[in-house]
């Protein structure tokens, strides 16, 4: 039996990234490495060796100083136990494995490493996504993929302990930007490089009247007063270590020296078996 086709293709991604930086938008970029900094500024270590797995190099070269840059390549060019921090900035939502990403960072990681893995959450452009969806429903009677799957915030998470990480947190923010029309949103996304890689898209232009349709759409659903639409842009951020005996560990269930009750200064009611 063939192995299924990739989610992603990876020529195509590299292809649209290469032309977005010709001229670039990539505030959402900079929001990550500014949400990256602002949490190892509160992390009570100094990192000696730490390393970003990024598509856009030129946002991070200065952020961490002698940081090693990667690209989010299937196999990162990462080298095990090498560095007590790694920072998976914003390409997890197109890897065609991202557990395995995320395992291949934590090889990399020394024992209570760091792993910062910032990508797009499942809210990340749902007003395109029913727009496009809707208009390629009413003028071609079906659906292609047009936008890559982002995971959910719990499911995210998950992955982390997959990964074999320690203490894994998953939590996330989500920034709006304000557009004259759908138009200049999707403009918008190929200057940042997030236009459609998907392996199973379309392999021609998509119909001027879908375009138009979904322009039509999104602005009656979302237009605000002042005629302008939002883009929604969730950005998750998972945080986990990598294992060491150093690290605070769960107590064993039973052990507690004193009963919640007593500590909440309340009655306790048994329940029924």
């Amino acid at each position: 039996m063939s192995n299924p086709a990739p989610l992603t293709d990876r020529t195509a991604l590299l292809r649209h990234r290469a032309r977005a930086a010709r001229d670039p938008a990539l505030f959402l970029q900079e929001a990550a490495r500014e949400e990256v900094q602002d949490r190892l500024f509160v992390v009570n270590r100094t990192f000696t060796a730490p390393a970003v797995v990024t598509g856009f190099p030129q946002i991070w070269e200065s952020a961490l100083p002698g940081a090693k840059i990667v690209a989010d390549d299937e196999v990162l060019a990462l080298d095990e136990g090498a560095h007590d921090l790694v920072v998976h900035a914003m390409a997890l939502h197109w890897a065609n494995d991202p557990v395995g990403q995320l395992v291949q960072c934590r090889r990399a990681l020394r024992a209570d490493g760091l792993l910062l893995a910032l990508c797009f959450g499942g809210e990340t452009l749902h007003e395109l996504r029913a727009a496009l969806g809707q208009a390629e429903v009413e003028v071609t009677g079906g659906l292609s993929p047009r936008i890559a799957p982002m995971g959910e915030i719990r499911d995210l998470g998950a992955l982390l302990q997959r990964a074999g990480l320690a203490l894994p947190v998953a939590d996330s923010f989500t920034l709006t930007a304000s557009y004259d029309s759908a138009l200049h949103l999707m403009r918008d996304l190929r200057a940042m490089g997030e236009t459609n890689a998907l392996t199973g898209r379309l392999r021609h232009p998509t119909r001027r009247a879908v375009m138009l349709r979904a322009t039509e759409l999104y602005a009656d659903a979302f237009a605000g007063s002042d005629g302008r639409v939002p883009a929604s842009f969730e950005i998750v951020t998972l945080t986990g270590w990598a294992p060491d005996e150093s690290q605070q560990k769960p107590l064993r269930p039973g052990s507690a020296a004193q009963r919640l009750a007593d500590a909440l200064n309340t009655s306790e009611t048994p329940l029924k078996d």
